[in-house]
C-alpha cells in the first residue's frame, strides 16, 4: 500500500488541525494505520492508530485532544487535532501494518509502509 499524508500547516496555539492519509495500491480496511510524530532533534514518536477492527488508542501526550477515523470509501485515515500547542510542532508521518497488535502497536518496527510526511507548526 502506498500512503500520501497531507493537512499540515502553521496554526495557533489552541487551534485545530485535520491530517489526511490517503492510500492507493490496497484496501485501507486491511490494515492497522497509525501516526507518528518526528520534532527537530527528537526521535519519532507514537501519536495515534487505528487497528483493523477500528480500535482507536493514542499516545497520553494528546489523548483527549486527537481522533484518528477511517473513511473507507475514501481509502483515508484522518487525524483530527484540536487544542493544539507550541509541543505538537514537527512533521508527521502516516504509516499502515497488517501485523500490528496490541503490544507493538506503538513501535514503529510494526509498520511497513510511510507516507513523506506533513509539517504541522503550532505557532503564534
Amino acid at each position: 500500500v502506498q500512503l500520501q499524508a497531507s493537512g499540515g500547516g502553521l496554526v495557533q496555539p489552541g487551534g485545530s488541525l485535520r491530517l489526511s492519509c490517503a492510500a492507493s495500491g490496497r484496501s485501507v480496511r486491511r490494515y492497522a494505520v497509525a501516526w507518528f510524530r518526528q520534532a527537530p532533534g527528537m526521535e519519532r514518536q507514537f501519536v495515534a492508530v487505528i487497528d483493523r477492527s477500528d480500535r482507536t488508542y493514542s499516545a497520553d501526550s494528546v489523548k483527549g485532544r486527537v481522533t484518528i477515523s477511517r473513511d473507507n470509501a475514501e481509502n483515508t485515515v484522518y487525524l483530527q487535532m484540536n487544542s493544539l500547542r507550541p509541543e505538537d510542532t514537527a512533521i508527521y508521518y502516516c504509516a499502515a501494518g497488517s501485523s500490528v497488535i496490541t503490544s507493538n502497536l506503538a513501535s514503529q518496527d510494526a509498520y511497513a509502509s510511510w507516507g513523506q510526511g506533513t509539517q504541522v507548526t503550532v505557532s503564534s
